[in-house]
């Protein structure tokens, strides 16, 4: 089986135990990336977003206050949870590295702290995904972990810049200019950090992320 096959599906089985055990991992208040990523869809006329990697609903319960929002999840326990807490959205199991059933083109991609999860082989396929769903014109509104976070470069180094930087949690820390290479085509609309807290067993942890927004262009630019 491909490395990154199995690091995918290692991946799944790491966030069903911790959903299925640990419920709203995050709590409910949104990322202070969701509002900002509403103001950005909302100047552009964005109508219909899809959230990759939507968990339970944490994020996409302040977006479907505005717009229609679908999202894909891999853990089902994670997926129950956002019917009970976001049933605005439209939220189904699967996986984001590969098309859906019934799946359709939106105006905008909300991709918050997933695309650093995976290793290369895999971030390509995210990307491409997103490139796919996204319509020619749309907005993709990205957070990822940064190389100037204090973690990038410590532990084992399994590729370049990314890095087991504690047991069992590996990441990938994004350089400036390595989402547009993802992402060929896109214009760039906004590249930027934020410092952001998020609760977990030993308290509250701040992690310092790249925020990436671009437009589509057109899909044979992207090839």
């Amino acid at each position: 089986m491909p490395e990154d096959n199995q690091e995918a599906e290692a991946a799944a089985s790491y966030w069903e135990r911790r959903f299925a055990a640990e419920g709203m991992i995050w709590g409910g208040a949104p990322s202070p990336t969701a509002a900002h990523a509403s103001a950005l869809f909302r100047s552009e006329g964005v109508r219909t977003v899809w959230v990759p990697g939507a968990g339970y609903g944490r994020n996409t319960k302040a977006l479907s206050e505005e717009f229609q929002v679908s999202g894909t999840e891999i853990s089902a326990s994670a997926v129950e949870l956002a019917r009970d807490w976001d049933p605005r959205s439209d939220i189904r199991q699967g996986s984001i590295l590969e098309p859906q059933e019934g799946e359709r083109e939106v105006d905008g991609v909300f991709c918050y702290d997933v695309i650093h999860l995976f290793l290369a082989g895999d971030r390509g396929r995210l990307a491409r995904q997103i490139r796919r769903r996204l319509r020619p014109g749309g907005v993709l509104y990205l957070t990822c972990f940064s190389d100037e976070d204090v973690n990038c470069g410590r532990g084992e180094q399994r590729e370049p810049g990314t890095f087991v930087y504690k047991p069992g949690k590996t990441a990938h820390f994004f350089a400036f200019g390595e989402l547009q290479e993802l992402f060929p085509g896109f214009e760039v609309m906004e590249e930027a950090h934020i410092t952001e807290a998020l609760p977990g067993p030993e308290g509250l942890h701040s992690y310092r992320l790249r925020i990436w927004a671009a437009r589509a262009g057109s899909r044979s630019a992207a090839e």
